[in-house]
């Protein structure tokens, strides 16, 4: 599946040097690393390119999906930051790709701050390229898990970096159907919205099965046999974590078909691309 259900802490310009001890878990798959193997990166090790080459036999798709989801966060930020937010919170963060979040924010409103948050000790590995800001910008890093937002919310690292009385963009690209309903998942959702003010805007993306239940019900029991919870949505299911807000048009829809206007990335070619291979639904909302 495109990304990982996983979230961070700010690191600081000496990230990359509070790593080294850690378990990275090299003999177990997981999401992020596999995720990278899509996008045809080189941070994965054997046990990853194993279970995703289950996963591409599977859906040959994954690929387009997770270029589609790229791509989407590339509109999405740039349709924010043109529309005034200069604030990000980018939850499930995943290895760096460039161009990354604040990269495309910037390009746009020089002066963006991102706090990226994830859970996993390799993005942490690789935390220096995230923090690479523009002069009038800054960027930080959490490592912590979505499942607790309030370590996110009370990080010192966030309430430094962002301005919580003006409005911020929460990103939670590909990483919602890695928290499944038991783990309370539109009451995250809730509770980060709720601690951003008025004007604030959700950006989401998220797998769904509706275009081809028997395919995705393989790629989830790949996962989940491989540690890593999963539960795809589908639109209706989606729309519920944009409860309240008032949506970008044309609301929920495909990747690759939400606001196209906004510019194609090289990231992805739409020309040829179906629904079924692309298999995220995204939308924005904004906080009335």
């Amino acid at each position: 599946m495109a990304a990982h259900g996983s979230a961070g802490h700010d690191t600081g310009s000496g990230a990359a040097g509070t790593w080294a001890d850690r378990d990275l878990r090299q003999d177990k798959p997981h999401s992020a690393r596999m995720y990278d193997f899509y996008l045809g990166g080189k941070d994965n090790y054997p046990a990853d390119r194993e279970a995703a080459a289950k996963v591409v036999t599977a859906f040959p798709g994954i690929k387009v999906c997770a270029r589609a989801n790229r791509a989407f966060m590339h509109r999405a930020t740039r349709l924010l930051a043109r529309r005034g937010i200069h604030q990000w919170l980018d939850i499930g963060t995943g290895i760096p790709t460039s161009p990354n979040l604040h990269e495309v924010a910037q390009a746009v409103a020089p002066d963006a701050r991102v706090v990226y948050v994830d859970n996993d000790p390799i993005v942490l590995a690789h935390a220096n390229a995230l923090l690479i800001s523009s002069d009038e910008g800054r960027t930080a890093y959490i490592e912590a898990d979505v499942l607790d937002p309030e370590s996110i919310l009370t990080a010192p690292q966030l309430t430094g970096t962002l301005d919580l009385t003006q409005p911020v963009a929460l990103s939670l690209n590909a990483l919602m159907h890695f928290v499944p309903d038991e783990q309370a998942p539109y009451g995250i959702v809730d509770r980060l919205m709720s601690a951003l003010p008025s004007g604030s805007a959700l950006a989401l993306s998220h797998c769904t099965q509706d275009f081809d239940p028997d395919t995705w019900q393989r790629v989830v029991d790949i996962y989940i046999s491989s540690g890593t919870p999963a539960q795809l949505r589908g639109k209706t299911e989606v729309e519920g974590f944009f409860k309240g807000l008032d949506m970008v048009g044309p609301g929920v829809e495909v990747a690759h078909r939400w606001y196209p206007d906004e510019g194609t990335d090289a990231t992805v070619a739409t020309g040829g691309v179906t629904d079924a291979e692309v298999s995220l639904w995204a939308g924005v909302g904004f906080k009335p």
